[in-house]
């Protein structure tokens, strides 16, 4: 009689398989699609993932239920690693994530952001100039700058102070509170005989220019971060769930293996 296990890890990673086909699918859509190098950098790690679970649930579905150890034994070992690295991410995720937050300004509805409130690694990998070049090319492409003004050109001074920004916004769309600009619409500020220049290296950086903006600030690589920071913090959660469910998948496929060996060494007597 067939064993449950073996029966469990083969429906687990059917459903994985057929999972596997739109994702697959979907980064090579994006290959053919991709216009920005954003959407170029994107359909790389979509790809890989299509075709990594795809080999690794054929794996654990003929090894499960064709009765191939060897087949189920690499299965199990790439399922090891997963979990293992995993867990290196998870504690890596909540370790680099552990510091910086928006700092909160008198009579505004928004915050702004200091590169220098981040961890060292996160500081590092902004700071470095291809890495940063690329990203610049994103957030102009993805428009967060051009959306921000057509959303807020209709505000007066005191509202605009009123708004509650993203991180980006704040950080890459607008200059410093520092500078003490005068606001003339969201991403147009003019420098006036009270503007403090010298107080913060952003404010050189600041031009009206949609296309310059605050992207090369220190603000926007801090928008960015607290962005990320973020994001992290939610994928980190979401791998501890993943991690449990992994976990006893492992087990599950470690019964369907011994259940494997024990059949055939009783074929092997017979």
């Amino acid at each position: 009689m067939f064993r449950v296990s073996n029966n469990l890890v083969g429906l687990l990673n059917l459903l994985t398989f057929v999972l596997s086909i739109p994702i697959l699918a979907g980064g090579i859509w994006l290959s053919h699609q991709a216009n920005s190098e954003c959407e170029r950098w994107l359909e790389k790690p979509v790809i890989v993932l299509g075709v990594f679970l795809m080999v690794v649930s054929l794996a654990g579905l003929v090894g499960a239920c064709c009765k191939v150890s060897w087949l189920l034994w690499f299965y199990l070992l790439v399922m090891f690693l997963l979990i293992l690295l995993l867990t290196v991410f998870t504690i890596f995720a909540f370790a680099v994530t552990n510091k910086g937050a928006g700092e909160v300004v008198s009579n505004r509805g928004y915050k702004e952001y200091r590169l220098g409130d981040y961890s060292n690694w996160l500081q590092k990998r902004v700071n470095n100039t291809k890495n940063w070049n690329k990203i610049k090319s994103c957030l102009h492409d993805s428009k967060v700058c051009s959306d921000f003004a057509n959303k807020y050109v209709n505000d007066s001074v005191t509202k605009f102070y009123t708004e509650n920004l993203s991180a980006l916004q704040s950080g890459c769309c607008k200059p410093s509170n520092d500078c003490n600009f005068a606001y003339l619409t969201p991403t147009n500020w003019n420098e006036t005989s009270t503007s403090t220049v010298d107080s913060n290296p952003d404010c050189k950086t600041w031009d009206n220019d949609p296309a310059v903006l605050c992207f090369s600030c220190e603000s926007c690589k801090a928008g960015l971060l607290d962005n990320i920071k973020s994001n992290w913090k939610k994928v980190a959660v979401l791998n501890v769930i993943f991690l449990v469910i992994l976990i006893i998948v492992y087990s599950v496929g470690c019964c369907a293996f011994r259940n494997n060996r024990k059949d055939n060494a009783y074929w092997n007597r017979q």
